[in-house]
């Protein structure tokens, strides 16, 4: 048995209840489906139980547009996140259009039919259970569920402690008055350490490298002033707009003048961490600002915890470990009872649904990314991909409402097919993101490229997507259309 839809969007993470809510308000006549794998809804934000959870983008963009962010915190918690996207779901009714514990395993397109044929698996038992639907939506992230990254590190056998992976945060952890050894440097660390610190007996953060630390408050002031005076949801549109755009100035200034951007960075470590302190060694990067993304420490939390004693960092590299803890390279032991590996993430495109048109398999290598939408050569495909440097909900936003608008437009010239086609010899691929950051560099090869101009370029700018993606023609000349049954084709 088939069961036929319109859409298919897999995830009802953040980004998938976005392109629920804009398939609703869009696309009335079209019947969708949401294909959830997991028994929530949240995706990430369910998925990540580990201490001090938390946004790393402020919560005015991070939040959808359509539902206002309520509070006057501006990095919230994971449980609000999760609470605020269920809520969502739920005031929309697009919570009634999920199917829990569907796993996503293949997704074959017929061009003859226009049309593609999903294979999932249903439940504990894994009971085969079929679809179809003229346009497939991946909303899964951008990593792989199943688990994180850890480095083969000499010796991890003859640990006493515990090893534990932010991803799989074992529910059972107790770190109570326990010596813990954070390796990493990235935001897991960052907002992990000072949780940890409250109440273990000592905290160190291991790092191969510095990573940008910056101190922001945990309330927006502005955004606070603004509730006081206007309504809701007008002093959310300001606010909103007000945080995409310094992101813009800041990110924008980080490229054009990267030491004096740095030099900002690391002055203000050392005001939090006083005169004394070896901020050359511990928080100045050796790569420029937005080389990698920069990690937010809201309220100080970060620096307070090193200089009140309860936490340190040090910046070594592990030789082995030991049964009592780790010794690096410079010949020093760190005593830990427990080790936590925030060593990165295993990215993953589509959840890692298997894809194939007109029974070829499609490696997203070769394909080029299309306005950061979809993918040459790979028919009526949505994925969300977010930005690298602003929120992922302002990327994922724009992504649902293109794919809305291009639906529509295909049903008013009655066509049931879409395919960016790369033709233009003067296009040159490039890597899909421009980012040193270890957990991209070790997929880079995986992931499909962009090109070197548009339409086929990320440009990373939220305002220039907002005017290509919600305003800019839908026929600009790299889409190709073709009726049902190939009763005809035109070239955009």
């Amino acid at each position: 048995m088939q069961e036929p839809f319109d859409v298919i969007i897999v995830g009802s993470g953040l980004s998938g209840i976005n392109a629920a809510y804009h398939l609703q308000v869009a696309c009335r006549s079209k019947s969708f489906v949401i294909l959830e794998s997991r028994d929530a809804i949240g995706g990430t934000w369910d998925l990540f139980r580990y201490p001090g959870i938390r946004s790393d983008s402020d919560m005015f963009t991070f939040g959808y547009p359509f539902r206002p962010w309520q509070s006057n915190a501006a990095i919230a918690d994971g449980e609000s996140i999760r609470t605020y996207i269920r809520e969502t779901a739920e005031a929309y009714g697009v919570d009634r259009k999920i199917r829990f514990r569907h796993r996503v395993k293949s997704a074959s397109w017929s061009s003859a039919d226009a049309l593609w044929i999903i294979d999932a698996e249903r439940g504990a038992e894994r009971e085969p259970v079929r679809f179809t639907c003229n346009f497939l939506f991946g909303c899964t992230g951008y990593y792989d569920y199943a688990g994180g990254y850890t480095p083969e590190f000499a010796g991890t056998g003859n640990f006493k402690g515990r090893i534990v992976h932010p991803q799989q945060w074992p529910k059972d952890l107790d770190y109570k008055e326990k010596r813990v050894v954070v390796i990493g440097s990235g935001a897991t660390a960052v907002t992990i350490v000072p949780v940890l610190a409250q109440t273990a007996a000592h905290v160190t953060m291991l790092q191969r490298s510095p990573t940008y630390i910056v101190s922001r408050p945990t309330e927006d002031a502005f955004a606070k002033k603004l509730r006081r005076y206007l309504p809701t949801g007008i002093a959310y549109s300001i606010a909103r707009w007000y945080n995409v755009l310094f992101a813009l100035y800041f990110y924008n200034l980080s490229r054009r003048k990267p030491d004096a951007v740095k030099q900002w960075i690391v002055d203000q470590a050392r005001a939090q961490l006083g005169a004394e302190y070896d901020v050359n060694t511990h928080f100045t990067p050796r790569y420029n600002p937005w080389d990698q993304r920069l990690c937010f420490a809201p309220d100080a939390d970060f620096f307070n915890a090193i200089t009140s004693g309860k936490a340190d960092v040090v910046t070594d590299q592990i030789a082995t470990f030991t049964e009592t803890g780790i010794r690096l390279q410079s010949g020093r032991e760190l005593k830990a009872d427990i080790v936590v590996t925030a060593t990165g993430l295993k990215l993953q495109l589509l959840g890692g649904i298997q894809i194939a048109v007109d029974g070829k398999p499609i490696r997203f290598s070769d394909t080029m990314n299309f306005k950061g939408v979809m993918f040459s050569d790979v028919p009526n495909l949505f994925g969300t991909l977010g930005y690298t440097n602003a929120s992922w909900t302002l990327k994922s936003d724009l992504t649902s409402a293109y794919a809305a608008r291009l639906i529509n437009y295909m049903d008013r010239h009655g066509y049931a097919a879409c395919t960016p086609r790369q033709r233009d010899a003067s296009v040159t691929p490039e890597p899909l993101i421009d980012f040193s950051s270890g957990y991209i560099q070790r997929a880079i090869d995986q992931l499909p490229r962009q090109g070197s101009k548009k339409p086929w370029r990320l440009y990373q700018n939220y305002v220039r997507d907002l005017i290509s993606l919600r305003f800019g023609a839908v026929n600009d000349g790299a889409l190709e259309f073709s009726r049902r049954r190939n009763e005809s084709k035109t070239a955009a």
